[in-house]
């Protein structure tokens, strides 16, 4: 096999279109320029037909995880008592942020592989009047689950004024996101999943009902203060040193989704979770979710009769294709493979094929074939050209 040749199929970092990576070799430009300025009122626009607000989307260089500490430290006030509903590992990363920070953190744990109830979720604000901020993911990355962030929301409100937090890390700009319409608070998301860049950049966009608590709390934030971040961008320009290479591949970035249009990537996706499933149904391999559950960026595979970490093992060796492993009480259990940003059904074709030899090699009987053949009638019924 090619020494050189990695392909990524993780639920993140995923893959870079090489338009992308053509536009962060770009020469290095001074950050407090007219040029950055010019490319900062550029992005803006397509950032928010992204996250579907009007309201300003912050550009912090950091990763998806300083995104939700930013989250944290600008909507939760001294004394506030919050809800986080936690659906999988990156749902816990929420808790882990919440309790460093000496917040009485209340948890509402789910059966890893299974969405949030909204229902359950209003239920347990009625009997937490205090809570004051319900944190929870859209995409639970280690499960494969996508959350009903929108129904969430609408429950929330009908019994309580607590803000609602999203972590959008491993879906915003794969799946559709209507911050303003749903009645999100506070939205993020990362630059190495479903936007196509290397790690690096975290985007967190408030609502105005958000912006009035952001504005009166008194919690101490410095370089996550998003107040700073947006008075900079309403003067198209960044409070700290922006990440200039990801930001000139951002621009490229919003413009590959602008040409594709938008409903377009939401539907490739889609079409992509909906031929990686149909491929393991056909050879009898349990997904970890349900259809209804399922996310269209990363699909959960739980084996019952042959080693997880094994069959990734050779599926590297063999065709170096890395997928990702379980984690937590998962390691070992499942398998995760990443469909999301720079993805086409050639790619998901490619894998399924190579899955179904990985499988021949480990001892798993197969029909060879039988899996690429479902994963092809999905998309010769449901692709593009139908």
């Amino acid at each position: 096999m090619l020494q050189d040749q990695t392909i990524l199929r993780i639920p993140g970092p995923s893959p870079i279109p090489p338009s992308v990576q053509r536009a962060m070799s770009q020469t290095m430009i001074g950050h407090r320029g007219k040029e950055t300025s010019h490319m900062l009122k550029n992005i803006g626009p397509g950032l928010k037909r992204v996250f579907g607000t009007e309201q300003e989307v912050a550009i912090i260089a950091g990763s998806g995880t300083a995104g939700l500490e930013t989250a944290v430290v600008n909507v939760v006030k001294p004394g506030d008592e919050v809800l986080v509903v936690v659906t999988g590992a990156f749902g816990d990363r929420f808790t882990k942020i919440c309790e460093t920070y000496n917040i009485r953190t209340h948890v509402l744990s789910v059966d890893w592989g299974k969405a949030l109830d909204p229902k359950e979720v209003q239920a347990y604000i009625v009997e937490h009047p205090e809570v004051k901020v319900v944190f929870t993911t859209y995409c639970e990355t280690s499960t494969g689950v996508l959350n009903p962030i929108d129904k969430l929301a609408e429950a929330v409100r009908e019994v309580s004024e607590a803000l609602i937090v999203v972590d959008g890390v491993s879906c915003v700009g794969g799946v559709e996101t209507k911050m303003d319409e749903w009645g999100i608070d506070v939205m993020v998301t990362g630059s190495q999943k479903a936007f196509m860049l290397p790690a690096g950049l975290t985007f967190v966009a408030a609502s105005e009902k958000a912006w009035k608590v952001i504005e009166e709390n008194e919690q101490p934030r410095f370089y996550l203060h998003l107040k700073k971040y947006r008075d900079n961008l309403l003067k198209d320009t960044t409070p700290f040193t922006p990440a200039l290479s990801l930001l000139f591949g951002l621009e490229q970035v919003l413009n590959l989704l602008e040409e594709e249009g938008l409903e377009n990537v939401y539907k490739r996706h889609t079409l992509l979770m909906k031929m990686t499933r149909a491929a393991f149904k056909a050879i009898n391999i349990p997904l970890l979710t349900t259809d209804e559950d399922a996310s269209p960026t990363v699909t959960a595979v739980q084996p019952e009769d042959f080693d997880a970490e094994e069959f990734r093992k050779v599926l590297k060796q063999e065709f170096t294709i890395s997928i990702a492993g379980g984690q937590q009480h998962l390691t070992g259990k499942i398998f995760r493979i990443g469909h999301m940003g720079y993805c086409s059904p050639a790619d998901v074709l490619q894998v399924i094929s190579a899955i179904e030899i990985t499988l021949m090699k480990i001892g798993k009987n197969i029909e060879l074939g039988k899996a690429t053949a479902a994963a092809q009638l999905v998309y010769l019924n449901e692709g593009e050209n139908n």
